[in-house]
């Protein structure tokens, strides 16, 4: 879940071709599953639940405006983890970005319901949508977009390739959105490892 007790600041990460995807097993009673019709709502229902959105209702506005029109590409790059009981608990998508108008592999909307994280789904999803990628795409550099309100998920990306990364084509608001960010995490990092809990 996004942590907007701390300052915000957007920023891109890449992953170079030829960095290694590391494995993430499900743990037990869990299982991958693609988009399917239908699966709209449950989308909506995990991004919400991060704070993501401020309503389901965006959400689904978000996702039938930016993603229904490539219904047929939903279908086979957009994953759901799901519990023994057939509820998604996880989401992400294997998609694309454009950069100065050339196409590249993009990585997004990673969230995992609140209840269920902390039990490695965040690692596993990443990992399914990460090695997704290189099969539809291929081995090349791979982007995504983050926030310091994300910073859980930052080391869980670094652990998978990614390191943050300055483009001026991709950070068109005006400001040093990057090095804020960077200057945010860094005190983030110093403070967890002050009190036990690592990077």
């Amino acid at each position: 879940m996004l942590d907007k007790s701390i300052p915000y600041a957007g920023f891109y990460m890449r992953r170079k071709a030829g960095e290694p995807i590391p494995a993430y097993p499900l743990p037990d009673g869990f299982r991958f599953v693609f988009f399917d019709d239908g699966d709209e709502n449950e989308w909506a229902r995990i991004e919400t639940s991060v704070l993501e959105f401020d309503s389901e209702f965006a959400a689904l506005l978000h996702l039938k405006r930016e993603y229904m029109p490539h219904s047929q590409e939903l279908n086979r790059r957009c994953i759901f983890i799901e519990n023994s009981s057939g509820e998604k608990v996880a989401t992400s998508m294997a998609w694309w970005g454009n950069i100065k108008g050339e196409r590249h592999p993009w990585l997004s909307w990673v969230s995992v319901v609140p209840e269920y994280q902390g039990m490695g789904l965040g690692k596993a999803i990443i990992s399914r949508a990460t090695g997704l990628l290189a099969e539809l795409e291929g081995d090349k550099d791979f982007y995504l977009c983050t926030q310091t309100w994300s910073y859980k998920a930052v080391e869980i990306y670094r652990n998978h390739g990614f390191e943050p990364i300055y483009e001026k084509a991709l950070y068109k608001e005006k400001g040093d959105n990057f090095s804020k960010a960077m200057r945010i995490l860094k005190r983030i990092r110093r403070k967890r490892r002050g009190n036990g809990q690592g990077r």
